[in-house]
């Protein structure tokens, strides 16, 4: 399964049932939520709408392409499309990644931080440009194998 909404979903209900009762006021809502802000979203509706392919360009897209350990790697970092696009161009083996309301472009140790294989068939199927690719069937297989980093490479 590609779906990537459906694995916070699940992820939302085994929390909720883990409590068992021990919090009689915790709420599926509550636990959606707190999936959300684990791998890197505001909330559940910010979660949904990126995960879902509802977010348009430019949108907040959270810091679910970001892992804390990225933050000491060397990246570029945009505020505009088109000049992130034509840093891509220039660098071939670098990636273009959405962070909240930016672009960055990063290299090998940046998807490897992320907890991802940097030579996965999905990068080339996303052409290195997950702003481009966002919501089609390699953006979700991405996304997928970013749910299942690590813990600790979320912020």
């Amino acid at each position: 399964m590609n779906d990537p909404l459906a694995e916070l979903k699940t992820r939302a209900r085994l929390k909720l049932n883990a409590a068992g009762g021990r919090q009689p006021d915790l709420r599926l809502r509550d636990c959606l939520h707190a999936v959300a802000r684990d791998v890197g979203f505001a909330h559940w509706e910010h979660a949904r709408r990126v995960l879902g392919g509802s977010a348009d360009p430019g949108e907040d897209m959270g810091t679910f392409w970001h892992a804390p350990g990225c933050s000491s790697l060397l990246s570029l970092w945009f505020s505009d499309l088109v000049q992130a696009r034509a840093a891509l161009d220039s660098r071939p083996d670098n990636v273009l990644l959405p962070f909240k309301r930016q672009f960055l472009v990063v290299d090998e140790s940046f998807i490897v931080e992320l907890g991802l294989a940097p030579d996965s068939t999905a990068w080339a199927q996303a052409q290195r440009d997950l702003v481009k690719a966002y919501a089609d069937d390699a953006w979700r297989t991405l996304a997928m194998l970013r749910m299942r980093s690590p813990r600790h490479t979320f912020a």
